[in-house]
C-alpha cells in the first residue's frame, strides 16, 4: 500500500523525532511483522514508516483520546476545531476547563479539539501539566497559528482508519505484551536528563525516573529473548550508555527544539540502541 504523503505529526510534541528521521530510517529492520510504539507521542516515526499492522500506546490519556477521535470521528473534530479563537482571554478560558467539573462533561471530540487548539496556540507548542494534572503552558501569542490543519488531520485519519492500528493507553510493558518473534518495537521514552535541572517532567504526573529507565532496559531484554527487533532512542548520558552496555549503540546529532531559554536550543547528542545489526 502506498504511503499517505501528508500523514505526519498533527501536534508539536516534546522529544518529537522529525529532525532525526533520516538517521532512524537507517536502522529500521528491512522486514518485520507488527510494529509497536509504546511511547507514540507525536507519531513522527509511525507516520514515516506507516506500517500496515501496528500497536501504538502512550501514558497520556488526552493524547490517546485524540488519536482515537481522529481515527473514528474526523469530521466532528474538524468541525469542533473551527470554533476556537486565537485570542488570549479565550485561550485561558479553554485552558482552565481541566480545573473545573465541566471538563468531565466534555465529549471525546471536545477534549481532542481542546488539546489540538492548546498545542497550536500555547507557548512553544509544549504539553505540560502541573502537579494536579492541569495543563499550565501560557498563551503563545502567535499571529496566525494553524489551528485547523485539515489536510494533515485527514491524512492521519486515512492512515489510522485504513490500516490495522491498535491504539492503547497505559504502561509501556503492557503495550508490548503481545509482541512476538519478528515484530519490531521502537521505544522513544522520556529521555534521561542531561543535568539535574534539564528534566522535563511535566508530560505526565508520574514523570520518568531512573527506576523506570531500568524497567525499560529489562523490557528490552525480555523482547530480545522473544526474538523481537528492538530500537530505542535516549539521551547519550553515561547512565544510559552503561545501562545498555551489550547492545549496539549509535550516537546521532539532534537539535533541541523546545526550551524556554532560546540559548539552550541547539545540537545535542542522542543515542540509538538496538538489539540487531551487529
Amino acid at each position: 500500500m502506498a504511503k499517505i504523503g501528508l500523514a505526519q505529526p498533527f501536534l508539536k510534541w516534546v522529544g518529537g523525532k522529525r529532525q532525526i528521521l533520516e538517521e532512524i530510517r537507517k536502522y529500521v529492520p528491512k522486514r518485520f511483522n507488527i510494529y509497536y510504539e509504546p511511547f507514540v507521542g507525536g507519531g513522527a516515526v509511525l507516520f514515516d514508516l506507516q506500517p500496515q499492522k501496528a500497536v501504538i500506546n502512550d501514558v497520556n490519556c488526552e493524547l490517546i483520546n485524540t488519536y482515537v477521535v481522529i481515527r473514528d470521528a474526523v469530521d466532528e473534530v474538524l468541525r469542533d476545531l473551527s470554533k476556537h479563537q486565537n485570542e488570549k482571554e479565550y485561550f485561558y478560558t479553554v485552558r482552565a476547563l481541566d480545573r473545573t467539573q465541566m471538563f468531565k462533561e466534555l465529549t471525546p471530540v471536545e477534549r481532542a479539539s481542546r488539546l489540538i487548539f492548546l498545542n497550536r496556540t500555547c507557548y512553544n507548542g509544549l504539553f505540560r501539566v502541573n502537579s494536579q494534572g492541569q495543563f499550565n503552558v501560557p498563551f503563545g501569542d502567535y499571529k496566525n497559528p494553524a489551528i485547523v490543519n485539515e489536510s494533515v488531520i485527514r491524512a492521519v485519519h486515512q492512515y489510522l482508519a485504513s490500516n490495522d492500528v491498535k491504539i492503547l493507553y497505559g504502561d509501556f510493558v503492557d503495550a508490548v505484551a503481545s509482541a512476538t518473534q519478528g515484530d519490531f518495537v521502537y521505544f522513544d521514552p522520556p529521555y534521561d536528563p542531561l543535568s539535574d535541572t534539564a528534566s522535563f517532567t511535566g508530560y505526565t504526573l508520574s514523570g520518568f525516573s531512573k527506576t523506570e529507565q531500568m524497567r525499560l532496559r529489562e523490557t528490552m531484554d525480555c523482547l530480545t529473548k522473544r526474538g523481537c527487533y528492538v530500537l530505542l532512542s535516549n539521551s547519550a548520558t553515561d547512565f544510559i550508555k552503561d545501562l545498555y552496555s551489550g547492545y549496539k549503540m549509535v550516537i546521532v546529532e539532534a537539535a533541541r527544539a523546545i526550551n524556554s531559554n532560546a540559548s539552550k536550543r541547539g545540537k545535542i547528542d542522542e543515542l540509538l540502541v538496538m538489539n540487531y545489526g551487529f
